[in-house]
């Protein structure tokens, strides 16, 4: 089975979850079924490769560079169902749209299967760009016409695609993420501990993980940990994750008075990140809503305390291995912190739970899944 596999993700400058998406399944679908070949495509970029994408053992993975940026070709797969891809890749058997954001054309005889990670610019239209927006509400458009499967990461988004967007559930198929393979067994070295305190991370501290935008709530978080700091909270909080849009809130809070001290950090490599996870005494992700957010996992399988919201996917890839708050209840975020933060044998069980829970996801798994969703829909199951 020949599957052509849209990778343009690795190269934005905040990739995200969507990132670790493409970059894990790009390693985990060859190896859990050798008949599949992969060729990754991509639009024409001036930055080099990135160093995300997965590597060969005989060095760069092949793949097929498109003469088109993403400026022209988003819009003109999404409205128009052109250009043609090229034929490099007529011969391929699936198309796979790993973002709905770009949904190209497939030739007769071809599959198309588009991943949908999440409906936010449809839940929270007014934290998205307006270009952003259109472009995520023709692709889905586009995806609901096109494809003839559509892949959810979780049975939240399922459901917001068969109520929100009419989709038959028949053509939705639930293949749960993991955490990527980097965040299981790493050691904790002195190096990177020497990284993080040249950035002013230091413990005790409380530590938030994602791309910076509106939509993971860090200004309620920052509100919540301020009114702890008040009553003399020793930790400081940590916001790590890079700058994707609307920033300006958080900057406009981050530069009022306040008590505590908050550290912003950009991206880290794989191991600083892990030990960041590993060195919090709490991972507080309150965000209003996700379509399987990646970072719970993460942070569970390098054994810090969970703290999310009790919206949307986020109490699914929980489960019960988390305190689950109102993330519009700025008291309530200052509670579950609290709770954690003075009480040792609660934060040791979540530690606990947590990396069982975490351990229940693979990407093996993942893998597995998409597989059984190309065999469908090439008949070949």
């Amino acid at each position: 089975m020949k599957v052509a596999f849209h990778v343009d993700q690795l190269w934005f400058s905040a990739p995200g979850g969507i990132g670790t998406y493409v970059s894990e399944l790009l390693k985990a679908l060859p190896a859990s079924d050798e008949m599949v070949e992969l060729t990754p495509f991509y639009s024409k970029w001036r930055r080099r490769y990135p160093s995300e994408a997965p590597y060969t053992t005989d060095g760069l993975y092949p793949g097929v560079e498109l003469p088109w940026s993403i400026r022209t070709l988003y819009p003109a797969w999404d409205w128009l169902g052109r250009p043609r891809l090229p034929a490099a890749l007529s011969g391929h058997d699936i198309v796979h749209a790993t973002n709905h954001a770009a949904v190209p054309p497939v030739r007769r005889g071809q599959r198309l299967v588009v991943t949908v990670h999440d409906l936010a610019f449809d839940r929270f239209p007014d934290l998205f760009p307006r270009r952003w927006l259109s472009l995520y509400r023709r692709g889905l458009r586009a995806a609901i016409e096109r494809a003839d499967a559509i892949i959810v990461p979780s049975a939240s988004v399922r459901d917001d695609l068969i109520d929100r967007a009419d989709v038959e559930a028949e053509r939705v198929h639930v293949t749960p993420l993991a955490p990527a393979r980097r965040w299981v067994q790493v050691e904790v070295a002195d190096a990177d501990r020497e990284e993080l305190a040249d950035l002013g991370i230091t413990p005790p501290y409380i530590l938030a993980v994602g791309t910076i935008e509106p939509r993971k709530n860090l200004v309620r978080l920052v509100r919540a940990y301020r009114l702890l700091a008040a009553q003399g909270l020793p930790q400081s909080l940590v916001l790590i994750g890079d700058e994707g849009w609307g920033a300006d809130e958080l900057r406009a809070e981050l530069a009022k008075s306040g008590p505590g001290r908050v550290v912003r950090a950009g991206g880290l490599s794989a191991n600083t990140l892990a030990t960041a996870y590993s060195d919090a005494d709490v991972m507080a992700y309150a965000s209003l809503y996700e379509g399987f957010g990646l970072p719970v996992l993460e942070a569970m399988s390098a054994g810090a305390p969970v703290i999310t919201s009790n919206t949307s996917s986020l109490p699914e890839v929980a489960g019960d291995a988390a305190l689950l708050v109102d993330p519009e209840d700025v008291g309530g975020i200052a509670d579950a912190l609290s709770r954690v933060l003075t009480d040792p044998a609660l934060a040791e069980d979540l530690r606990r739970r947590g990396r069982e829970r975490a351990a229940m996801f693979s990407w093996a798994a993942t893998a597995g899944a998409t597989l059984d969703v190309y065999r469908h829909v090439t008949g070949a199951s």
